[in-house]
């Protein structure tokens, strides 16, 4: 099979694939249940089945007769590959029942080489398998007659390149020759070996990996010196693992800053335009306020009291203020009334006592007047 000798597995294409598989065995145990293992001696029914050629198979067996193919590998780290071949050996004919060999750890570390996991690991995972119906545990390397006798095998799954190992060309010519053989095909991309490639190629990851999850140096089987480089760099991936995390929460935080910021700036240009709209209703030319103006002023005209007419006469008499003696036109121009009417005795002496005592009025204040210089004092010298 193309688990067992190749290394190997194929590219995903499927030989023969005829439609949705039935359940194995004669109760569908297939699909609740692990595969059953083989006994040691073969099958036991009595009396042995019929020989069944190739048409007769592909024509459909009746279903207290599947056709039993029979399928061998070393299976180790059971991947898809391993799968792909075991479901076209399960799909070759309507009715089969799929046995499939696993070669042990003597014939496999003698023929082959080490394996990862151990036979009855091998042996467990391929009862897990939904295309298996019965496990032979230490399958032999090549097939004998008495083998294919014992397990009533009537056919042999396997890809048809030649596999040579155990001193022969092909293990398989003989079960060609005998017309038992049906051919399946390769998966590539995938295989055990190149699982263990990517392991190998890139060893101080997964080490490193593994003491990161707990493993000791000594489980491993790593040196002193290897186990702190590793430590070391499982540290400074740490840092740059934290760095990162910061830098991307750092951003988040600047982004959502920015959000709100623009939100905020739209919000507060839609409150201006609000406010400033408000305050042209208010304060502007048709605005409330001028029409408050308006009306409070009306109010104060009609309860203030009305304003005398401009023209009329003062209630309150009016003094003329009196001019002063310094002044040179009280000085020199004389009163009217001394010009428009001759004057009489009595009016004379009245005069004669009035201009006496403006002279004695005009002498107490002539003192600032020559003190202080000027044409005044010339007047009056």
């Amino acid at each position: 099979m193309g688990g067992r000798k190749r290394g190997r597995g194929g590219n995903g294409t499927v030989a023969s694939q005829q439609g949705p598989q039935k359940p194995r065995g004669a109760n569908g145990r297939a699909l609740r249940e692990p595969a059953i293992f083989a006994k040691a001696n073969g099958s036991t029914s009595e009396p042995p089945p019929e020989k069944l050629t190739l048409a007769q198979a592909r024509r459909g067996t009746p279903a207290n007769r599947p056709v039993r193919v029979y399928a061998d590998g070393i299976f180790d780290l059971f991947h898809s590959g391993h799968a792909r071949a075991l479901m076209q050996a399960k799909n070759l004919f309507p009715n089969t029942h799929l046995i499939v060999g696993v070669c042990s750890d003597e014939l496999t570390h003698k023929y082959k080489g080490y394996t990862v996991m151990t036979e009855d690991e091998r042996y467990d995972a391929l009862r897990h398998c939904r295309y298996v119906d019965e496990v032979v545990r230490d399958a032999p390397w090549t097939l004998s007659p008495e083998f294919l006798r014992d397990h009533e095998i009537d056919f042999v799954a396997h890809d048809d390149i030649p596999y040579t190992s155990a001193g022969s060309e092909d293990v398989y010519k003989h079960i060609k020759e005998a017309g038992m053989f049906v051919a399946t095909q390769r998966t590539e991309g995938i295989s055990t070996s190149d699982l263990i490639t990517r392991i190998v190629r890139d060893y101080d990851v997964y080490a490193r990996r593994n003491l990161q999850r707990g493993y000791t140096a000594r489980e491993l089987n790593v040196g002193f010196i290897n186990d702190k480089k590793y430590r070391l760099q499982n540290q400074v991936d740490k840092m740059k693992e934290t760095v990162r995390t910061v830098e991307e929460r750092s951003k988040q935080l600047v982004y959502r800053v920015e959000e709100k910021s623009v939100d905020l700036l739209h919000k507060w240009e839609e409150k201006s335009r609000e406010f400033i709209g408000s305050f042209l209703e208010l304060f502007g030319p048709d605005g409330a306020w001028n029409a408050i103006q308006e009306r409070s002023g009306r109010m104060l005209q009609a309860l203030s009291p009305y304003s005398s007419p401009r023209g009329s006469p003062s209630s309150s008499p009016t003094r003329r203020r009196s001019l002063s003696p310094q002044s040179p036109t009280s000085s020199s121009s004389p009163p009217p009334s001394s010009i428009s009417t001759p004057s009489s005795p009595t009016s004379r002496r009245k005069k004669k006592g009035g201009a006496s005592s403006r002279a004695a009025g005009a002498g107490t204040d002539l003192r600032p007047t020559l003190q202080h210089g000027g044409q005044s004092g010339k007047l009056y010298s």
